[in-house]
């Protein structure tokens, strides 16, 4: 058979662009391996999702996009000279870190350090293979998607510690610690969080949570305001995303577990950095955004164009929270983690534990429900943060709630004035 007979009058259509391959797997299974089709299909969905989408973004989105943003954050201008408004700086940057040397000391672990890049890399790639781009545009969609992405996430844990410790360097291995402690600490409330999620929408699919949202005509993120937040703090954390970057706090320990990497090889934590960052994000926008389905505009618009338009939405929420927020200490941020998040995850998982068995058994799953319930996840949401923080020692009222200039902080004493 012809591979033009395969071509269905839909192949065009834009909106779905499985109908583009599909065809061409058809064709190969059938007339020359079905062995070869099913090597070809996830290689398909590998040039689709990492280097059509995910590389691009990683350049324009990842460094331009959010060196720009930045740099209007802090009144200057970002790029500007390699290029019109400085879009090729990017392809400059990578190009001069490609030649630059590599450097070894030679006290290290040689080949655990050139291994670690490696195995950093790895994960990012795999994490885009459960990631729902389309109803039908998804490499594997198995049914512990959920579980298969949290437990890929954490294998780049494993890599920075590797690169830690073989560079012989304390700092290094201080920054590869650090990371080890937030990553096991900020992961508790996480699965909590993400528990809640998976007790409403009954499945730990990632494509089975899409189509319940879609279904039911509300988002996660709507329905669970304190999952969702709690989600972004914790992936914050665990990326090393300023405000929560201490594993890699220049006035305290160098650049941590990076400090004796230079060249490509530091190239690749660094790019790889950025994909787990839109992996993070994508994994939000198909948790609680919705995913692919926006109340009915995925009938109109391409699906994948409303994921990607979500995916760049929500990182610049870690681009905005880099600009504006300063970075936290580390018992700060340890302290955090286990004396507030996980006690108002905790509290969090109850309440959806409550409102589920409610919804199924009491109120016969009617939609309505579901919009009341978040009205109540909402206001709920802030009385549990209150009530904590002020049980944990906080009052607002010794705090000031409006920025102060200098001379009224105390911070400004004139020349001659006797400081007291």
């Amino acid at each position: 058979m012809a591979l033009p007979m395969l071509l269905t009058d839909h192949w065009y259509d834009i909106r779905d662009l499985s109908n583009l391959t599909n065809p061409l797997l058809d064709f190969v299974g059938d007339n020359i391996s079905s062995e070869l089709a099913y090597i070809l299909g996830p290689l398909i969905g590998f040039i689709a999702s990492f280097l059509i989408f995910v590389l691009p973004s990683q350049l324009y989105v990842g460094v331009y996009g959010e060196r720009k943003l930045i740099g209007r954050i802090q009144s200057r201008l970002g790029p500007n000279r390699v290029g019109p408004f400085g879009l090729i700086q990017p392809i400059a940057d990578a190009i001069k870190l490609m030649q630059k040397e590599a450097l070894t000391p030679k006290t290290a672990d040689t080949i655990i350090m050139n291994l670690a890049p490696v195995v950093f890399v790895a994960p990012a790639v795999l994490l885009f293979a459960v990631i729902p781009f389309g109803p039908r545009m998804i490499v594997a969609n198995v049914n512990v998607a959920l579980l298969y992405y949290l437990a890929v996430s954490s294998l780049p844990v494993l890599a920075a510690f590797m690169a830690g410790w073989s560079g012989n360097n304390k700092y290094s291995l201080f920054g590869a610690m650090r990371i080890v402690a937030m990553s096991i600490s900020y992961e508790v409330p996480l699965v909590l969080a993400m528990l809640g999620v998976v007790l409403f929408t009954d499945t730990l699919s990632l494509q089975g949570m899409v189509l319940w949202q879609k279904e039911w005509d509300i988002w996660v993120g709507m329905l669970m305001p304190v999952a969702f937040v709690i989600y972004f703090i914790c992936v914050s954390a665990e990326l090393n995303r300023t405000p929560t970057d201490i594993a890699e706090a220049e006035s305290e320990i160098v650049a941590g577990y990076l400090t004796e990497y230079s060249g490509m090889k530091w190239g690749l934590f660094y790019g790889m950095d950025i994909g787990y960052a839109l992996a993070a994000s994508a994994f939000a926008a198909t948790v609680f955004l919705g995913g692919w389905s926006m109340f009915g505009l995925d009938k109109i618009v391409p699906p994948w164009l409303l994921l990607v338009a979500k995916t760049h939405l929500f990182y610049m929420i870690f681009i905005w929270t880099r600009g504006t927020l300063p970075r936290l200490r580390i018992d700060q941020l340890m302290a955090f983690a286990w004396k507030f998040m996980l006690p108002v995850a905790l509290a969090n998982l109850l309440l959806v534990a409550t409102e589920r068995m409610l919804w199924v058994d009491a109120f016969d799953s009617k939609q309505v429900f579901l919009f009341l319930f978040m009205i109540v996840n909402f206001a709920s949401a802030a009385a549990i943060i209150y009530a904590w923080a002020r049980f944990l020692g906080y009052k607002p009222e010794n705090h000031p709630t409006k920025p102060r200039l200098v001379k009224e902080a105390g911070g400004y004493v004139p020349v001659g004035r006797e400081v007291r």
